[in-house]
């Protein structure tokens, strides 16, 4: 089973990497672009066979390690 952890800096927060490519697609030439948010995304397998029990162990991990939940919020996906 795998679990895709998507984190985002929550909204409000100043995101230096995202205007950063935003800036760099616009002088690319893609002047459709508009506000460009930068994120991560961590995959991992599991071992566990119940979704239910893999999605709150990885929530429990993102808490604990893969999200700064002061700045970030994230997201848990589980793909069997």
């Amino acid at each position: 089973m795998k679990a895709i952890v998507t984190v985002m800096l929550k909204d409000g927060v100043l995101d230096p990497q995202g205007k950063a490519i935003g800036h760099a697609l616009n002088n690319l030439g893609f002047t459709q672009v508009g506000d460009v948010r930068a994120g991560k995304i961590i995959e991992l397998t599991l071992t566990e066979s119940d979704p239910l029990v893999a999605k709150a162990g990885v929530e429990d991990m993102a808490k604990m390690l893969l999200a700064n939940m002061v700045i970030e919020s994230f997201k848990v996906e589980i793909a069997s």
